[in-house]
Order: C-alpha cells, then sequence, then structure tokens
C-alpha cells in the first residue's frame, strides 16, 4: 500500500487488524434495533469484542488486551463514559472485509454510518458487476462514499488493475474511507468532492449509495434533497453520466417514494437517461 497515514489513523489499523486476527464478526443493526439490544438490563456493559467495538458498550479497561486497548488509546478512539470507557468507532464485517465507521448512536452532523443497506447495496454490486472486469483496467468512483464500503467491496470482486476513487463531501467519511482502505490492503485514492467536482477522471464504472430521506436534523448523510428526499440522486445521475467512459455503467442504489402510485423519482430519472 502506498498510502500514507498519520499516526493517530495508523493506530486504527493497526486496532482493526488485532480484531481481525482474533476472528473478530459484526453485523451491523438498524439503529432502532440496537438501541432496543442494548437497552436489556444484561446489556449496559461490554464483556467481549463485539459489544465493545460493535454494540458500542462502556466498559472496564481490563476488558481489553493490551494490544488492542493501546491501538484504540493511540488511535485518539477511547473516551470516558463515567468511570467507564467507551471507543468512539465502531467495527463491522462484510464477508471476509472488516469497515469501522462511527460509534452508535450516529447523531452528529459528520456521522460516518455503515448499516443494513450498506449489505443491501453490497448486494446489489455483486448482482450488478458479476461479470464486469475481465481482467481490463478500469476507473471506479464510488460517490458520497461513507466508510468507503461499497467501493471497496466492489473491488474485492473485480480481477485486474483498478483504479479506485473513494469521494465524499464529508472529511471524516474521506478520513474512514482511506484507512479501511488500508485496513483491507487495497489501493485506493479518498477525496473530499461534493459528488464529481473534485474528481478529475472519467470511469468505466460509478456507483452510489446515496441518503434519500427527507430529515430535518443536522445528519448530513440522511437527507436526500428537496421535498421527496432524491434531489441529492438526481444530482449524482446528471454528473455521473456526464464523466461516464463509453461503455461505462452507473450503479446508483436508493430509495424511490411513490406518491398515488408514481414513482417519482424514475418519473424524474427517465428523461434525463434519454
Amino acid at each position: 500500500m502506498d498510502i500514507a497515514l498519520e499516526h493517530r489513523d495508523a493506530a486504527l489499523v493497526a486496532l482493526g487488524r488485532h480484531l481481525k486476527a482474533r476472528g473478530y464478526r459484526f453485523t451491523t443493526v438498524t439503529p432502532a434495533t440496537h438501541a432496543r439490544v442494548n437497552a436489556r438490563p444484561d446489556n449496559k456493559t461490554a464483556s467481549t469484542l463485539e459489544d465493545i467495538f460493535g454494540w458500542s458498550r462502556p466498559f472496564s479497561p481490563d476488558v481489553l488486551p493490551e494490544d488492542v486497548a493501546g491501538a484504540l488509546r493511540d488511535g485518539g478512539a477511547m473516551a470516558m463514559h463515567g468511570n467507564l470507557c467507551r471507543s468512539t468507532v465502531r467495527f463491522s464485517t462484510l464477508e471476509r472485509q472488516i469497515f469501522m465507521h462511527s460509534a452508535f448512536p450516529t447523531d452528529t452532523a459528520d456521522a460516518v454510518f455503515f448499516g443494513p443497506d450498506t449489505y443491501r447495496f453490497a448486494n446489489a454490486l455483486r448482482t450488478t458487476f458479476r461479470e464486469a472486469g475481465g481482467g481490463q483496467a478500469m476507473t471506479i468512483v464510488d460517490i458520497g462514499c461513507g466508510s468507503g464500503a461499497g467501493g471497496l467491496y466492489l473491488r474485492s470482486l473485480l480481477s485486474g488493475p483498478v483504479h479506485l476513487i473513494l469521494g465524499d463531501i464529508n472529511p471524516a467519511a474521506v478520513r474512514f474511507a482511506r484507512i479501511n482502505a488500508v485496513l483491507n490492503g487495497c489501493e485506493a485514492r479518498a477525496v473530499q468532492s461534493d459528488i464529481m467536482s473534485d474528481i478529475g477522471e472519467s470511469a468505466e464504472m460509478i456507483i452510489a449509495n446515496p441518503p434519500y430521506l427527507v430529515d430535518g436534523s443536522a445528519r448530513v448523510y440522511r437527507h436526500g434533497g428537496g421535498t421527496l428526499g432524491f434531489d441529492l440522486s438526481l444530482r449524482i445521475v446528471d454528473e455521473a453520466l456526464a464523466r461516464l467512459a463509453p461503455g461505462g455503467r452507473l450503479l446508483l442504489y436508493t430509495g424511490a417514494p411513490v406518491v398515488a402510485g408514481v414513482d417519482k423519482f424514475r418519473e424524474a430519472v427517465e428523461p434525463r437517461l434519454d
């Protein structure tokens, strides 16, 4: 890997590797399920690595192996929770890969999200691009990459040389994506960009799993724009179509509001495709 990491970021890569070496596995559930499970009396504090780094439960320092605790401290991701400690990052697994993202609850404006929709996005990528690549060199752009899971997972499915660009408007997401690229042994360029504005290349594949909710909170990763939540998706279509290489493909995985039986997003996007 030729990605240079700052000391704290390198420590978080080491943390992820320590977890992988110990057979750590965690499938992230919805926030509502997460809150419900953590509210059970027996789940107030952590006793396992999955409790700490998956369920985001407070823990006593002596629960962690020293190498794991040291990497967490060196990464600046250990916070106090009363008399206990708490990890400010979470780790989720997807097949053979592992991804760092924001701890639960993801209620800050720059939270980096990973959840059930990420697994659905990965399934869509696997289904759509199963026969893609064929060993040919290509550029892939993951727009609004968040943790980088989409682009990094897609890279794991393809053979041949790939130039992977992970772009996001959120600086925290760019940082997490860069860390996750190194953690999963994948060369990638992580860049802060509003859709394609700071990405100079054209691409054979452009993928995106943008927010599509109408959300009045400050959480930028949730609000999809406009009264129906798909304005951002339309912008992605417009900018991606202009930057696809000949024969290139765009996969936009998002939600679509249906009003009076009409798929409003499809109605808006079809003239652009024509």
